[in-house]
């Protein structure tokens, strides 16, 4: 009897371990052709831009290996491009909408799920309402009256679009909503102000939400690309987004100039949710071990 189960025990693990190896495999194997564009674009870049699309018909290993291997298309965006200027100019706008953003966020959402005031739902579906319109519908009009307001061509006209972010208010009020009412009236009971109730109380509660809309705001104004090429004609504080499309016109194009620069753009979001990653493990661990 015991030989038995013993025996049905091996084999039942045999196939466990033999089906997580098939997994594996799989898993490896869709990986790799998500990971295929991405390498794609990281050896286009260091072959002359006008090769890439020449290697593309037909297909062999030279579509994604180079003959020839060069860095004169980042010596190209990292010079008469200017695009690590860009870059520069991305970054502050980014993170000053970040900051500025969450001075805003913050405040909102809290208000809006603590307080109780007549007509606080109308004024949320107001707000649900306003993120759900699409930027390109008041673009152009905002565009004038920024110009007649003189923000055209500065950082503040980049700035300020992006740090009422609508949705960055839902997700943190919905998080708020969570958080007992009792935390609340004990704050109320020992004397502390709204502001430290909100500082002290519900942000150490609210890591992962306001990480999330931090991301929201930082990845918005990362990707923008509509705003600044109506408000900034300057290259002086033009953005990454714009800098690229300097690779290509209507008469002439460089691939390789292209992809270096996308690539480029693409490195700090995902080093940065790399980063942020680990925070989100810790929070929902702490909040799990509470």
């Amino acid at each position: 009897m015991m030989s038995a189960q013993a025996t049905a025990a091996r084999g039942f693990h045999r196939r466990m371990r033999t089906q997580r190896v098939i997994l594996g495999v799989l898993a490896g194997l869709v990986g790799i052709l998500f990971l295929l564009p991405a390498i794609w674009m990281l050896l286009g870049s260091l072959r002359p831009g006008g090769d890439i699309i020449a290697s593309v018909s037909p297909l062999s290993w030279n579509t994604l290996i180079p003959d020839v291997w060069t860095l004169d298309n980042y010596a190209a965006l990292f010079g008469p491009l200017r695009f690590g200027q860009a870059m520069m100019n991305s970054l502050i706008v980014a993170f000053a909408s970040v900051v500025l953003g969450l001075a805003i966020t913050i405040p909102a959402a809290y208000a809006l799920s603590v307080f109780r005031f007549p007509g606080r739902e109308l004024v949320f579906a107001v707000l649900v309402v306003g993120f759900m319109i699409p930027f390109e519908a008041i673009a152009i009009p905002l565009a004038q009256i920024f110009t007649q307001w003189h923000l055209d061509n500065t950082y503040i006209g980049l700035i300020l679009p992006g740090i009422g972010n609508g949705l960055a208010i839902f997700n943190l009020r919905q998080f708020f909503l969570g958080v007992p009412g009792e935390l609340h009236e004990a704050a109320r009971v020992d004397g502390a102000s709204e502001l430290r109730t909100m500082t002290q109380v519900y942000l150490p509660l609210s890591v992962t939400p306001v990480i999330n809309s931090a991301l929201l705001i930082f990845l918005a104004q990362w990707g923008a690309y509509l705003w600044p090429l109506l408000v900034v004609s300057d290259e002086k504080i033009q953005v990454a987004a714009i800098a690229l499309s300097r690779t290509f016109s209507d008469t002439s194009f460089n691939f390789g100039q292209m992809f270096g620069g996308a690539l480029v753009i693409s490195v700090i979001p995902a080093v940065l949710l790399l980063v942020l990653q680990r925070y989100f493990t810790q929070s929902v661990a702490t909040k799990g071990l509470k």
